[in-house]
């Protein structure tokens, strides 16, 4: 398996380069790994709708550039229709705020992002998962699961 450095706050961890995630999901999929169960696809599409519409509200604000805005949300939308459903393996046991589920999610829509716009995952080049994808969401784990419902 091809691995690529990714780094964080924490620093580097490597990360199999044919996936989107991160060095935080790397790291939660390392020390979370609890139970078999893993978080609900429908949460995920959910956080990424959330994304989605952030960034398009942003955009139109003109606090993220149109370029960043147009790459975030044709990533989310691939999250959306399940193309990118292998790029979430975080079990449903972590710390229980949700962190590691929305860096999940931020962490591959943020590294699609790249790829769209030319650039190649995990060089942290722009969009930013700490800056822009997690900008486009002040996440709330109540409103995942109530938007999550029209995914049954």
């Amino acid at each position: 398996m091809k691995l690529r450095k990714e780094f964080d706050s924490i620093g580097s961890i490597n990360v199999p380069n044919d996936k989107y995630w991160g060095a935080s999901t790397q790291r939660s999929n390392k020390f979370f790994n609890i139970g078999k169960i893993l978080v609900n696809i429908s949460i995920i599409k959910s956080i990424a709708i959330i994304k989605r519409s952030a960034a398009i509200v942003h955009a139109k604000d003109k606090l993220i550039d149109g370029k960043i805005s147009k790459a975030i949300i044709k990533a989310s939308d691939e999250v959306i229709k399940g193309k990118l459903d292998e790029n979430f393996p975080l079990k449903v046991w972590q710390t229980g705020s949700g962190t590691q589920t929305n860096m999940n999610v931020n962490e591959v829509i943020a590294n699609r992002a790249i790829e769209i716009l030319g650039g190649k995952k995990g060089t942290k080049k722009l969009p930013l998962e700490n800056l822009h994808t997690l900008f486009c969401s002040r996440y709330r784990v109540w409103f995942w699961f109530e938007i999550s419902y029209f995914f049954k």
